[in-house]
């Protein structure tokens, strides 16, 4: 294979490679212990050191080299395992290369031409190779049918990607394939007639990181709860840690989270550019190409994204040029004639006099034929602008007017303008009155004295700004560059503030492709009382209470409008606190319309996840800073040992972006390079400060102390340029100072976080993201666990290692079937924000799959319809999901519950509503011989001796009687025969295959017919209208009696003379849950068996083995068998 060009150099090198040919400009090598002439010790020696090393580490036996006369530098340009691969790259040159050579006269123009030759020939092989995977998707057809019979997932575990590598046992590796899908990461490995199968869910996850050790270069290690995984020798490592990494991700948020994500198919990385987009936008193409930049007269070379409706722009040289298009700003997208100097060339067309140019285009039809299909979806709901789409195609606007403002431009930004009658006529029909203008125009201060320099200052920004808005644009379509970024950090004039912010941070889409939505959204929510309302009415006025805007109803009630419309546009975050600071500054520099649209972009798009009840987003964050610091200012982090107390310091500046903790005047600005750069502008500035402070910090004492560094310091981050008064802020921590402290200038601050800190791109950023968003989430879900078994220790006797494994069974059962099911059914059982004991349920499937797997009374095919039963007894809210508390009570009892309890359990299992009315039909098993009540109640023993139960029934039936009346508890509901014969089934199934069947069943048997005759017994006596649960022992037989009855007749109470029988209905037939109890405890062998001790841990450990298969092989078959139902028909 051709290689990058890099140096070697051969003098006093040791021996290790054999010329084998030699030109006048390249060389043919070959290393010693490979071939021919291996057999001396130094061939024998090297080809041992080969053989060892870690595939990555290892030299290719076979290499080409380019050789500059007369230098002792040579250049790596090619290398072979094979004699014939590395021939074949020697025959080309010597083709191609060789007589073109000796046209040059100067030696570094040949090296540099051949260097440049080879470096095309590796593209192209790229390319081609990319395009091969593309276009023959065979190879991959043949990896997801290995990948299906293999592991056996159901059809909807969609398979990403596969790599061959090794996975380490101990020391030794096992060569086989790694399967990346949806949901886990799989490895096969069939070596030496052993086959290893491992499935790691994405969810069960605590670590991925890139390491290496004295065997391995590089490897891959993948951490869970109870085992660390290496994976080596990839072909392309950083691809597969990324997209491993992305997975991951995605899986956690998805399933710990309770986000609602959609997984890209490309899993590209994201971008500056695609950052800013929403989060449902789905990236649909990434193409290569150029855009002409009018401010630099050339084409620029980057990558076009392109979304359900945007179209983006991000230059291959970071920060030289980005571009966002949102389709709604478009009016024609059209193909230019195709030359050799603009190459597939589009032109894209959008409302304010402007045109982008794009070329070097692959497959250019394709990409304008998608683009102008998603263009009209955008554009469906706007019928003008579709009617003048052919009237505009036909006029196009001239390139030479790219970006090009004329005097007389309107200086409104985006498409406000055209929206405006819209939104006007909307709020004319609104109750309440919005606030028209932003509330600092409102409550301008003047006549300050000291003020003059700091409004010529405003001027000379905005005469700036005005002149860079000529040359790249003033729409959310303008050219940003490096440039911008600059006018950015020195600060916003007052005046461009709220618009710019709208641009930077794209709610200005937002705003003009929803007129009238916030109105509504306001008549709304007004009024309506609820917890978020109420949160947000306390902190009201504590939303900059020393700026005047904010000391009148104007401000407070603009400021109440917009939390509570947000607040009802989403539930899930509703309103946190720090929002109402947030949005307060928005307030006073944008309309309240547009301040709302803000706060979404800033809460949903650049903020993910901050303003939460668990605020991930922001814990995910402080650990991301944690990270820099180390990197950046290693001598702070090496004193600070523990970073957290920063960390925790530092969460206020991420939260409300240095608003809360800076004076306003100096805040603004830092906001302002928040909208521009986002997240990124926040670490930078975080770093600039601890780095400013750093010898302090590292002189202190606590955490107090450095708290009380890094709170004085920023209390003195004054901005002299500012036009506005100086505004105090009652969230500092020092508001009078005994002594003097220097004044450090914002201005100087954010020029210092870019200079020294602004090299980490937002890439990086989020690679680091993922890192620690696995680390956050698995460390809430710590939390959880233990908090619910903190709340059911106390009420169980199952040991609490015993617990914590059952409950890592529960939530595996959780998670398995949220893998392949909608999102809607995921999210009614896993819900974060619910109570910790609450968080996870599990519906009548996963339940009966954890009682196959755990419970101990297994009774056949019986064992379903029992599981059901007690899913049905468990689930006391109706609403078909029960929670870990409701199971571990359950085997609690099951295990380790006295006879009576396990009895009671059975009992209720067998009435409703654990009993359905469509069991209580099935078939009885009285035609059993040994259930009949026409059996005398006498039982023969083994020895010859009979015993008589007739003493012992009566004398049982009078404890009852005295027993009811000291019970305390609520009494259970008597069991018809319907439901007794069901008991029965139950019990009967039990004692199959137990040692003891025989005398079980002679025990059951005897007890069954015992409650049979005691249920005709009561049937009888209500039949003769007896209401009386008293018994008296004088009483004589019926003549009509039968002899096996006559038994029970001292039972009975005569009737009045007078009454006469009344016909014996089977309703009438009862057995209570005391009678039950009673006359199994009259059974020796029946009380061994419930009361003999029972173990949960050999269960639990069976479970762990068989649990993720049984489900899996369970679920693959019945999607198989749903999806041959229609051909079978």
């Amino acid at each position: 294979m051709w290689l990058k060009p890099e140096e070697v150099l051969l003098k006093n090198a040791l021996k290790l490679w054999v010329t084998q040919k030699s030109s006048g400009y390249f060389i043919l090598q070959r290393r010693r212990g490979h071939g021919d002439g291996g057999g001396r010790f130094t061939g024998r020696l090297v080809g041992a050191l080969d053989a060892v090393l870690d595939s990555n580490a290892r030299v290719a036996p076979f290499r080409i080299l380019l050789q500059v006369p007369g230098s002792q530098v040579y250049s790596a340009i090619a290398c072979g395992a094979t004699a014939e691969e590395i021939n074949q790259h020697w025959e080309w040159l010597e083709q191609n290369l060789l007589h073109t050579l000796s046209v040059f006269d100067n030696k570094e123009d040949i090296v540099s031409f051949v260097k440049g030759k080879v470096k095309a020939l590796i593209a192209e092989e790229t390319s081609s190779k990319l395009a091969e995977q593309e276009e023959d998707p065979e190879k991959f057809r043949e990896a997801l049918v290995k990948f299906e019979s293999r592991f056996n997932f159901p059809e909807a575990e969609k398979l990403i990607t596969y790599y061959s590598c090794c996975c380490w046992k101990g020391k030794v590796p096992r060569q086989g394939w790694l399967y990346l899908s949806i949901n886990h990461l799989c490895f096969y490995s069939f070596f030496l007639g052993k086959e290893l199968k491992l499935i790691i869910p994405w969810v069960e996850v605590q670590k991925l990181e890139r390491t290496s050790n004295v065997f391995m270069t590089d490897t891959v290690r993948v951490t869970t709860a109870n085992k660390e995984r290496d994976f080596s020798t990839f072909l392309n490592i950083s691809e597969a840690f990324r997209i491993m990494e992305q997975l991951a991700d995605v899986t956690l948020r998805r399933l710990l989270d309770n986000e609602i994500f959609e997984l890209d198919p490309g899993l590209q990385d994201p971008t500056q550019i695609t950052k800013r987009l929403p989060r449902k936008e789905k990236l649909h193409e990434v193409v290569d190409c150029s855009l002409w930049t009018p401010f630099s007269r050339c084409h620029t070379a980057g990558t076009m994204y392109t979304s359900d409706s945007y179209i983006c722009f991000a230059s291959k040289e970071n920060g030289c040029c980005t571009v966002i298009i949102p389709l709604r700003e478009v009016i024609s997208i059209e193909k230019m004639e195709d030359t050799s100097l603009l190459p597939n060339p589009i032109i894209v067309s959008i409302r304010s006099k402007t045109a982008f140019q794009f070329i070097e285009l692959k497959d250019r039809d394709t990409l304008v034929e998608n683009l102008l299909q998603r263009f009209k979806e955008v554009n469906s709901g706007n019928p003008l602008h579709c009617n003048n789409l052919q009237n505009n195609n036909q006029n196009s606007i001239a390139f030479g007017s790219m970006c090009t403002l004329g005097d007389d431009e309107p200086a409104c930004l985006g498409t406000e303008a055209s929206q405006g009658k819209e939104r006007s006529e909307c709020e004319k029909e609104n109750n309440y009155l919005l606030n028209a203008e932003a509330l600092r125009s409102d409550f301008h201060q003047s006549g300050v004295p000291g003020l003059d320099f700091g409004k010529s200052r405003e001027q000379i920004k905005e005469s700036l700004w005005n002149d860079h808005f000529v040359e790249y644009g003033r729409t959310v379509c303008m050219f940003r560059t490096e440039k911008i970024r600059k006018l950015v950090a020195m600060g916003i004039p007052e005046s461009l503030r709220g618009k710019l912010w709208l641009l930077f941070s794209d709610a200005q889409t937002d705003l003009v492709s929803h007129p009238g939505y916030y109105v509504h959204l306001v008549e709304a929510s007004m009024g309506k009382c609820c917890m978020a309302t109420e949160e947000i009415e306390r902190d009201l006025h504590r939303s900059l209470p020393e700026h005047p805007a904010f000391q009148s109803e104007t401000g407070i009630a603009a400021l109440r409008r917009v939390l509570t419309a947000y607040a009802h546009r989403n539930p899930k975050i509703g309103y946190c606190q720090s929002m109402n600071i947030l949005t307060s500054v928005l307030l006073l520099y944008a309309k309240e319309e547009e301040a709302f649209w803000l706060l979404v972009a800033v809460c949903e798009r650049m903020l993910p996840d901050y303003f939460n009840h668990r605020v991930i987003g922001a814990q995910v964050d402080q650990s991301v800073f944690e990270e820099l610091i180390k990197e950046q200012l290693p001598e702070l982090a090496e004193h600070m040992k523990d970073l957290t107390a920063l960390a925790s310091i530092s969460l206020s500046w991420f939260l409300t972006l240095f608003l809360s903790i800076m004076p306003l005047e100096s805040a603004v600005n830092v906001v302002d390079c928040f909208f521009y750069d986002g997240i990124k502008a926040i670490f930078q500035l975080g770093l600039a400060i601890l780095e400013a402070n750093a010898v302090d910090l590292c002189n202190s004492k606590d955490d107090g102390q450095a708290l009380m560094i890094l709170s004085r310091f920023l209390e003195h981050v004054k901005n002299e340029e500012s036009p506005l008064p100086p505004i105090g802020n009652h969230h500092a921590f020092f508001s009078d100072d005994q002594e003097p402290f220097p004044v450090t200038e914002i201005a100087n601050l954010i020029h210092d976080s870019y200079e020294k800190f602004g090299d980490h791109s937002v890439e990086q950023i989020e690679h680091m993201r993922y890192k620690h968003r696995i680390r956050v989430l698995q460390s809430h879900e710590d939390t959880t666990k233990q908090n619910v078994l903190r709340v059911v220790i106390p009420d169980v006797s199952i040991l609490p290692e015993d617990l914590e494994e059952l409950y890592d069974l529960f939530k595996r059962e959780h998670l398995i079937r949220c893998y392949w099911e909608s999102r809607s059914v995921v999210s009614e059982r896993h819900d974060p924000s619910r109570p910790y004991a609450e968080q996870y349920r599990i519906d009548a499937q996963q339940f009966a799959s954890l009682y196959r797997l755990l419970s101990p009374w297994t009774c056949g095919e019986h064992t379903d319809l029992l599981a059901h039963r007690t899913f049905r007894l468990l689930d006391e809210n109706m609403d078909q999901l029960i929670e870990f508390k409701g199971l571990a009570s359950c085997l609690d009892v099951m295990y380790n519950g006295e006879m009576n309890e396990k009895i009671k359990l059975l009992y209720k299992l067998h009435i409703p509503p654990a009993l359905t009315e469509n069991e209580r039909e099935s078939q009885s098993p009285l035609k059993n011989p040994l259930l009949s009540t026409s059996r005398p109640l006498v039982i023969g023993k083994s020895n010859g001796d009979a015993v008589d139960y007739q003493k012992q029934l009566k004398q049982m039936l009078k404890d009852l009687a005295k027993e009811k009346d000291n019970k305390t508890e609520k009494e259970l509901p008597k069991m018809s025969q319907k439901e007794f014969i069901q008991f029965c089934k139950t019990l009967y199934s039990m004692f199959h295959e137990d040692p003891e069947e025989n005398d079980l069943y002679q025990a059951i048997a005897t007890v069954t017919t015992l409650l049979l005759q005691i249920g005709e017994v009561g049937q009888r006596s209500i039949s003769l209208g007896s209401g009386s649960d008293e018994f008296t022992e004088d009483l004589q037989p019926e003549a009509s009696a039968s002899d096996q009855d006559a038994v029970f007749t001292d039972t009975v109470k005569t009737p009045h003379k007078d009454s006469q029988p009344s016909p014996v209905t089977e309703g009438d037939w009862t057995v209570s849950f005391e009678h039950i109890l009673a006359s199994l405890l009259t059974e020796q062998s029946l009380v061994n068996f419930f009361e003999k001790p029972l173990e949960l841990k050999p269960k639990l450990e069976n479970a762990k083995l068989n649990q993720y298969s049984l489900r899996t092989n369970g679920m693959s078959c019945q999607s198989r068998t749903e999806h041959a139902k229609p051909s079978m028909q």
